[in-house]
């Protein structure tokens, strides 16, 4: 079986591993960023075979500079999205920012000095 076969290639920005949903961001960027081993990675992600994560990490190692290429983007494009949510909140997160606004506020309120009453 060659490595290519272990991944579905949907777009140059979109790389699956085969058989499932998850791109190899995902388990890149426990390996790289997260210092994850792959036992752990395996164990994170159910749907994932030991064999899979391994195929994905020697992936990586096999071409570091595409790869390395393939997560900067993936990481920018997080990036830009949640600028563009924070300039552009829907108003189911402008609801949750309130309530997250006024409990706050009750638990400061609460922590408050209660001063005796005349």
């Amino acid at each position: 079986m060659k490595l290519e076969d272990y991944f579905n290639f949907l777009a140059p920005n979109d790389i699956r591993i085969k058989g499932t949903r998850i791109g190899i961001e995902t388990i890149l960027y426990d390996f790289i960023h997260r210092s994850q081993t792959p036992e752990e990675i395996a164990n994170t992600y159910p749907s994932l075979s030991l064999e899979q994560v391994y195929a994905t990490i020697l992936y990586y190692l096999h071409d570091k500079e595409a790869v390395r290429d393939y997560m900067t983007e993936w990481i920018e494009h997080g990036r830009r999205m949640r600028a563009e949510q924070e300039r552009n909140p829907t108003p189911a997160m402008l609801k949750l920012r309130r309530i997250k606004a006024e409990r706050e506020a009750a638990k400061r309120q609460a922590a408050e000095p209660q001063t005796p009453s005349a």
